[in-house]
C-alpha cells in the first residue's frame, strides 16, 4: 500500500468517492432524517447542501426501502401543493438508536483512522 496511486482524481471538494459515499449513505441518510420527517428529493438536497455530493434517486430510494423493512423508518403519503403526492420518511424510535451507535461508532473509527494516517512510522525497504 506504498505505492502512490496516479490514475484516481484528486477530489475538488463536490464529489467524493463513490466507496466513500456508498459506506456512509446508511448513517448520513438517518442524520437527514433526524430533524423530522423528509422525502427523498429534499434528503438528497439536504446531502448536496451539506457538501456530501450529488446523490442519485436510485441509490437512496432501495436504502429508504431497506430502511423501512427493518424497522428504522416509517413511511406516509402525504399530498403535493402543486403536483402529486410525495412519500415522507421518518425515523423510529429503532432508527434513532441505530444512528446514535452509527454515529459513535464513525467517531471512533475517524478517531483511529486519522491517528493512523498521522502516525510517523519507520519506512521500509523498498521492494521496487
Amino acid at each position: 500500500m506504498d505505492a502512490i496511486i496516479h490514475d484516481i482524481p484528486a477530489s475538488t471538494g463536490g464529489e467524493w468517492p463513490s466507496d466513500w459515499l456508498r459506506a456512509t449513505l446508511g448513517f448520513l441518510t438517518l442524520r437527514a432524517l433526524e430533524a423530522g420527517p423528509s422525502y427523498g428529493y429534499a434528503i438528497i438536497g439536504d446531502l448536496e447542501q451539506q457538501g456530501l455530493g450529488a446523490i442519485k434517486g436510485g441509490t437512496l430510494y432501495p436504502l429508504l426501502t431497506r430502511y423501512e423493512a427493518a424497522g428504522l423508518v416509517v413511511t406516509e403519503w402525504r399530498p403535493g401543493e402543486a403536483g402529486p403526492g410525495r412519500k415522507y420518511f421518518a425515523l423510529t424510535e429503532h432508527g434513532r438508536t441505530e444512528l446514535e451507535r452509527l454515529r459513535h461508532d464513525w467517531a471512533r473509527f475517524t478517531e483511529i483512522s486519522n491517528s493512523y494516517l498521522g502516525a510517523a512510522r519507520p519506512l521500509k525497504e523498498n521492494i521496487a
